[in-house]
C-alpha cells in the first residue's frame, strides 16, 4: 500500500519541504511551493515479488531490423532533427506563447501524413472545432491526419493502443497533460514528470516518435522540472520576436544528431513557411551606402548564414556613456570596444554606443567579432564600409584576428548572393577565393583601412 505523506513542492526546481514557505530554500524562487501528496521513494521498504527478468544482451553492430529515420517533408525541421525523427523517440519543443509551436507541428504531421505515413495530433488546449479552423487557414483540410483532444495520459495511451500504430505521435501540450494516479494537479512538476515518463515509456515500446509541446517561463527555460529534458531524446526551441516574422529552431539536446544546427520559417497568414536561404532574407533590404552596417558572414551548424551587424555611436548625454545590445553577447561587445581602444587608437569607449542584429538573429559565434569591430568603427568615423563587402574573424585581447573555421563554406555563400570582397583574418586558410579577399592583421590594420575607404 502506498503511503500518502504531505509536502510542498517547489514548481521551478522540483526540491521539496515539509513545510511552506514563501521562498524555496534550494532555487530561491518565491511563491512557487504547492503541496502535493508524496509517497515513500521506490524501493522503501518494498518486497520485491521475484528476482527479475532476465533481458537479452545485444552489440553495438547494426541489425537489418533498425529503423531508419522518419522524414517528416518539412526540410527544415528535419534539418534541425539530424535528417527526420528517430523511431522510439521522445522529443520536446518549447517556445515562447504564440511563436507558433502548435502550428508548427501541426504542419509537421500534415506533411508526414499525407506521404502515406500515420501520424496522431493530441490536443490538450483546443477543441477539435477550433483544430479543424486553423488547419482550414492553412490549407491542410484535406491531410489525413488523426486528431484527439484529451488531457488524460491513461486514456491517451488507451486510444493510442486500440488503433493502428501510428509512426508519429504530437501532444500539445505536456504542461495540460495530467494522471488519474496523482492527486496533484495538472501542470505541477508530479504531473508533468509522470506524464512525460509515460508518454517516453510508450515511445519505446511502440515504436513511435513522441513530440512533446512544453510551455516555457518567463526566463525562457521550459517549464516543468529539469527531469523532463532529461527523459527526452531531443530538446527543440522555436524563437521568434513578435515584431519580426522570422522563426528559428534550435537544438539544444539532440541524441541522434548535431545541436548547432537551425531551421528558419517566415510567419505567414497561411502558416509557417520554410525559408531555404535565410542569408537572402536577413539581407534583403540593406542599404549598402549607410555608416555602422557590416555584413557578417556567419555558420549556423553546417549551414553558413549572412547577417546584418549595426551599429550606432552618439555623444553621451549623461556622466557615464551608455552600452545597449541586441543580438549578441553584451560582454563581448564591452571585449570589442576596449581593444578598439587599447589596441586599435579608436577612442570610442566615450560615445554612446548601440549594436543589433538585423531580422531578430542571434548570434554566438566569436567569429562575429570582427563584423562588430568594423560596424563600429564605420558608425564611429561616418564612413561606411566598402560596398558588397563581408566580414568574419575572432578578436583577441592582444588585438590579433584569429581566423575561423569554415572559411571557405562562408566565402562561397557571399558569393552566392553577389558580393565582391570579403575582410579576412590574416593566415586564414581559403583553398579557393570565388571573391576579393583584404586580410586583416589587427585591429589597428582594420581601423587604418577603413580611415581611408
Amino acid at each position: 500500500m502506498k503511503v500518502k505523506a504531505p509536502g510542498y513542492m517547489c514548481q521551478a526546481c522540483g526540491a521539496v519541504q515539509p513545510k511552506w514557505s514563501g521562498r524555496c530554500d534550494e532555487c530561491g524562487a518565491w511563491n512557487s511551493l504547492i503541496e502535493e501528496a508524496r509517497g515513500l521513494p521506490a524501493g522503501a521498504g518494498a518486497r520485491r515479488s521475484s528476482k527479475g527478468r532476465i533481458f537479452a544482451l545485444e552489440t553495438l553492430l547494426a541489425t537489418a531490423n533498425d529503423p531508419a529515420r522518419r522524414v517528416t517533408g518539412i526540410a527544415e525541421f528535419d534539418r534541425v532533427t539530424g535528417g527526420g525523427v528517430v523511431p522510439a523517440s521522445a522529443l520536446l519543443l518549447g517556445g515562447d506563447p504564440g511563436v507558433g509551436k502548435s502550428t508548427l507541428l501541426l504542419q509537421v504531421a500534415a506533411s508526414f501524413v499525407n506521404s502515406g505515413r500515420r501520424a496522431v495530433y493530441i490536443s490538450g488546449e483546443e477543441a477539435l472545432p477550433q483544430l479543424r479552423l486553423r488547419a482550414v487557414r492553412m490549407g491542410l483540410a484535406d491531410a489525413p491526419l488523426q486528431l484527439g483532444a484529451a488531457t488524460c495520459v491513461e486514456d491517451i495511451l488507451a486510444t493510442l493502443a486500440a488503433g493502428p500504430a501510428p509512426e508519429i505521435v504530437v501532444i500539445d501540450s505536456i504542461q495540460t497533460i495530467w494522471s488519474s494516479a496523482l492527486d496533484a494537479a495538472p501542470g505541477t512538476i508530479t504531473q508533468v514528470r509522470t506524464a512525460t515518463h509515460d508518454l517516453v515509456r510508450y515511445a519505446k515500446t511502440s515504436d513511435a516518435a513522441v513530440i512533446l509541446i512544453g510551455h516555457v517561463t518567463k526566463d525562457g527555460q521550459i517549464a516543468g522540472p529539469k527531469a523532463v529534458e532529461h527523459l527526452v531524446d531531443a530538446v527543440l526551441y522555436f524563437e521568434g520576436e513578435r515584431a519580426h516574422q522570422f522563426r528559428i529552431l534550435r537544438a539544444v539536446k539532440n541524441r541522434f544528431g548535431a545541436t548547432d544546427e537551425i531551421g528558419v520559417f517566415e510567419m505567414t497568414g497561411a502558416g509557417l513557411a520554410e525559408v531555404p536561404n535565410p542569408s537572402a532574407l536577413f539581407l534583403g533590404d540593406r542599404s549598402a551606402t549607410s555608416a555602422g552596417a557590416a555584413v557578417f558572414a556567419g555558420m549556423e551548424g553546417t549551414r553558413p548564414l549572412l547577417c546584418e551587424v549595426q551599429a550606432l555611436a552618439a555623444a553621451t548625454g549623461y556622466g557615464t556613456a551608455r552600452r545597449a545590445v541586441v543580438g549578441w553577447d553584451p560582454g563581448r561587445l564591452a571585449m570589442v570596444l576596449a581593444v578598439l581602444e587599447a589596441r586599435g587608437g579608436v577612442g570610442i569607449s566615450a560615445s554612446d554606443v548601440y549594436l543589433n542584429v538585423a531580422g531578430g538573429l542571434k548570434i554566438a559565434e566569436p567569429a562575429a567579432d570582427l563584423a562588430a569591430a568594423a560596424a563600429l568603427i564605420s558608425a564611429f568615423t561616418g564612413r561606411p564600409l566598402p560596398k558588397d563587402c563581408v566580414i568574419f574573424g575572432e578578436i583577441a585581447l592582444s588585438g590579433d584576428i584569429r581566423p575561423a573555421p569554415f572559411a571557405d563554406s562562408r566565402l562561397r555563400e557571399a558569393a552566392k548572393l553577389g558580393f565582391s570582397l570579403a575582410f579576412v583574418p590574416a593566415g586564414a586558410r581559403i583553398s579557393a577565393a570565388p571573391l576579393e579577399l583584404t586580410q586583416i592583421r589587427n585591429v589597428a590594420h582594420l581601423a587604418s583601412l577603413l580611415a581611408n575607404a
